[in-house]
């Protein structure tokens, strides 16, 4: 069997009742984050360390603003801060800056400001601090103990809840209070555990995916055809959102985080979109096993030093999540029997996957790749995809060691399929992409 956690959005049925409840609580979250990010930078500033998330929790246990929230809620907020905080710290880009305060500046008229509070942060329920009425489709969340001290409050909130049609909540592991910017609304989203048959793989034949920059990513077939995916949208998308934000008068004012929170969802769309078309084509073309180069280190130089692309070239790439998209990758091919096996990329880029060549010269221009040895000219993405594909680094791959046999057809690494990204439709062939905005 395997295991697949499903996460289901949901609607408050009893919403002028938990209101009030759940904006305590996304306030208390907010407090708590400050709180955290507060201590987090003294350490870091005494001893040059962030602290992890164990030492935050060991720290703050006993504070007041730690008991604003369930235990576990507690511990899902510093364990936020502490990924927030690392990802930072271990960032060469210079343009980042250390996780900031949460908090709204609301300004008069004279754009003088009023005052100041705690936005409404998402606050996670673990399995400890829910109970769930499958029959009535409610659930009880955990109060925090600050917000069970007066003497006529529950010590509980409880929701009722609608999903879409069709949608059994079982096995619920988590629950998160989300608070829409833009609709100004609490919904929920349901974590269930749900197990299912692993399925049988759809064939035997081998996909590669090389990630990049212009082309997001390049997918070679074993059945001699190849697709590539523009990163069009997520470009203009990383241009044009810094830019709003960087004019708002408040980076962590209500424009900023609604700006913040549209960008998130707009590339977790296209994470999503992506991943789903690629294992819809794989499962076309009997495709059981997919290599996706490992672009561990693609920010360093093999001296371990930042590389150089370019400022706009290094805008995109501190600003591309390839992790974050292998692992969305990797969910979806498990749950149709394809597995997901990251290989090295080493030399893939600058070696001819016709004749094996390798030379640094041979990619003439960004999309194209011209091999002196036998002649022959393809795109230079694809090319990559395809040694990925072969797997070129792995001694013990025959395939590899002969590259393409003579009698294949090398047509489809010069004239690829395109697909490009529309909001409304995700993937589309790019003959049937209408014009659109970003």
């Amino acid at each position: 069997m395997l295991e697949v956690h499903r996460t289901h959005r949901a609607k408050i049925l009893n919403y002028s009742q938990v209101e009030g409840s759940l904006d305590r609580h996304g306030w208390s979250a907010s407090k708590l984050w400050n709180v955290a990010n507060y201590h987090s930078r003294e350490v870091w500033e005494e001893t040059g360390e962030i602290p992890d998330h164990e030492e935050l929790k060991n720290e703050l246990k006993g504070h007041d603003k730690y008991k604003g929230l369930h235990s576990q809620s507690s511990q899902r907020v510093l364990e936020e801060l502490a990924e927030a905080f690392n990802s930072w710290y271990s960032s060469d880009d210079e343009r980042d800056n250390p996780p900031g305060y949460r908090k709204q500046n609301y300004y008069d008229q004279q754009g003088r400001r009023v005052h100041e509070e705690h936005p409404r942060s998402t606050v996670t329920w673990k399995q400890n601090g829910i109970r769930h009425d499958t029959k009535n489709n409610r659930v009880r969340l955990s109060k925090g103990a600050s917000h069970k001290e007066h003497p006529k409050a529950w010590e509980y909130i409880l929701v009722e809840y609608e999903t879409r049609p069709g949608v059994e909540v079982e096995n619920l592991q988590q629950v998160r209070a989300v608070y829409d910017q833009t609709k100004e609304r609490w919904e929920l989203h349901l974590v269930c555990k749900d197990e299912i048959e692993t399925p049988d793989a759809p064939g035997t034949e081998t996909a590669g995916i090389d990630l990049g920059i212009s082309n997001f990513a390049a997918v070679a077939y074993s059945t001699e055809d190849a697709d590539l995916y523009p990163g069009n949208r997520l470009k203009q998308d990383g241009y044009y959102f810094p830019k709003e934000i960087a004019n708002c008068d408040d980076s962590s004012g209500d424009r900023a985080t609604r700006l913040h929170h549209k960008w998130s969802e707009r590339r977790t769309h296209f994470f999503h979109s992506l991943a789903k078309h690629i294992v819809e084509k794989c499962i076309e073309r009997s495709v059981g096993r997919i290599n996706i180069g490992d672009l561990e280190g693609v920010r360093e130089d093999e001296n371990g030093k930042s590389k150089n692309w370019g400022r706009h070239g290094n805008l995109d790439l501190h600003g591309w999540a390839f992790d974050r998209f292998t692992s969305i990758l990797e969910y979806k091919a498990k749950v149709e029997g394809i597995e997901v096996i990251e290989v090295s990329e080493r030399d893939t880029s600058k070696t001819c996957c016709v004749c094996g060549r390798e030379d640094d010269s041979q990619r003439v221009e960004r999309g194209l790749y011209v091999c002196e040895s036998c002649d022959a000219a393809f795109n230079a993405d694809v090319n990559g995809a395809e040694n990925i594909r072969l797997d070129i680094n792995e001694e013990s791959n025959s395939e590899s060691t002969g590259q393409l046999s003579g009698d294949r057809s090398t047509g489809w690494l010069a004239q690829p399929g395109v697909s490009l990204y529309d909001l409304s439709c995700g993937f589309q062939p790019q003959r049937e992409v209408g014009d659109s905005k970003p």
